[in-house]
């Protein structure tokens, strides 16, 4: 990965982080301390100044109540929602998933 690429995901990285944490409605220190570091920790994260290490990613995935895959996935504004609705599509059986389908693609139509 060129040196251009890995400052990218560091800015999307920040960013996901901010936005997540965010959704969840808690303060960067509150957060840092509720994860076992410094108060600062999260803050020095979202300003790019640190990345945290595998073991406290996953950390910050549990307490944000989101995969590792999910938190990376910076496509989905709202992954917690996009879970929520795939657990509840899962349960549905396939004439019931295919109204869900019909009018999803209603709406998506009429959006264009």
């Amino acid at each position: 990965m060129k040196n251009t690429d890995y400052d990218d995901f560091e800015k999307k990285f920040a960013q996901r982080l901010t936005s997540l944490r965010l959704l969840k409605g808690v303060s960067a220190r509150s957060m840092s301390l509720d994860i076992g570091q410094s108060a600062g920790y999260i803050n020095n994260i979202e300003n790019g100044k640190s990345m945290p290490s595998m073991m406290i990613f996953c950390y910050i995935c549990d307490y944000l109540d989101i995969s590792p895959r999910d938190f990376l996935d910076f496509d989905i504004d709202d992954p917690c929602s996009s879970n929520d609705f795939l657990c509840m599509f899962n349960d549905l059986d396939h004439e019931e998933k295919a109204t869900v389908i019909s009018i999803t693609q209603q709406l998506l139509k009429n959006k264009l």
